[in-house]
């Protein structure tokens, strides 16, 4: 019997990895909050199974001995050393194609949460009740004919393109890798970088981590937006320099931000976001964080964890993979 162990976020009795391997693997869920915890209880696994709240670096590849696949329970695989896994012969899978409709369901909320100015008008009122009007919240821009701008137009940020269509925005899209013709498909309109920050009312993030993309959203990127401006970022915590993006927001240099991800999670007291967050400003300033679940529904996390046991119990018996990254 194969030995199978998920390494961070799920507590037993994993239920859905369960069935899905059945009889083929030794099922183990260690919990771990950082990648040192993992050394003494991995070096025999024939699998791991990697959500996000740890890292996989060539030192804890270095001690596997087994391994033949390792599997990050979702979308972005950056807290797995590729390099190492690589050398090491071991094969890398994520699950690329779970919760879509959940994250731009999200990124959605979370503009029209800063657009309408709901949190700042509730953090007003619930203090003051006073005023009850109009001004609590003004001023706000009318989000029909507004200018999204979406960065990365791959399966979340087409679906992000479709929903703002919807709300009769117009929408414009960066992103050099898209396949000709997907951007008439969906009736966007393509432009670079600079012309995007530039123009849009609302720019949303759907990139994966990669060192092109690592701190894209800077001090001299956010400068180039509209004060009146809002960034929403549901994608990878470290696309964004949050600590630029709060500078930006208590100068009013940008009228909003909703972050659903952040460099580090959880983020600590002193981070000047979170700070800023957790202030008294008045006016209060347009600033939503939530704690890295935009992916989440329950039907979605089922599918992000069945996805995942499915592309380990393949692995171990030769079948074909979904999702290989290497």
């Amino acid at each position: 019997m194969y030995d199978v162990v998920i390494t961070d976020y799920i507590a037993p009795p994993a239920d859905i990895e369960e069935q899905v391997l059945g009889g083929l693997a030794r099922l183990r869920c260690l919990q771990a909050r950082s990648f040192r915890q993992l050394f003494g209880q991995i070096e025999n696994a024939h699998a791991l199974i990697v959500f996000h709240e740890i890292s996989i670096p060539a030192e804890v590849i270095g001690v596997l001995a087994r391994c033949r696949i390792i599997v990050r329970a979702g979308a972005g695989f950056d807290n797995i050393d590729l390099d190492a896994a690589r050398a090491r012969g071991i094969m890398v899978c994520n699950v690329p194609d779970y919760g879509v409709d959940e994250v731009a369901d999200h990124a959605m909320a979370l503009m029209l949460a800063c657009q309408r100015g709901i949190v700042q008008t509730e953090r007003r009122l619930r203090a003051s009740l006073s005023p009850w009007d109009y001004r609590a919240v003004a001023p706000v821009f009318r989000l029909a004919d507004a200018i999204m701008g979406i960065i990365g137009l791959g399966r979340i940020g087409t679906a992000m393109a479709l929903r703002c269509k919807a709300l009769k925005m117009n929408v414009l899209a960066c992103d050099p890798y898209v396949r000709p013709g997907v951007d008439k498909a969906l009736g966007v309109t393509l432009v670079g970088l600079e012309e995007l920050l530039r123009r849009s009312d609302v720019v949303s993030l759907h990139v994966p981590l990669t060192e092109e993309t690592r701190a894209m959203i800077d001090a001299r990127a956010l400068a180039q937006m509209k004060p009146t401006a809002i960034l929403i970022n549901t994608a990878r915590g470290a696309v964004v320099d949050v600590e630029a993006l709060a500078a930006a927001l208590q100068k009013r240099r940008l009228a909003g931000a909703g972050i659903d991800v952040l460099p580090h999670e959880p983020p600590e007291a002193a981070s000047p976001l979170v700070r800023l967050w957790q202030s008294d400003a008045d006016p209060p300033i347009s600033l939503v964080l939530t704690p890295h679940s935009a992916f989440y529904s329950e039907a979605s996390l089922a599918e992000m964890r069945s996805k995942a046991a499915r592309e380990v119990a393949s692995a171990l018996a030769g079948g074909p993979l979904r999702s290989r990254v290497i």
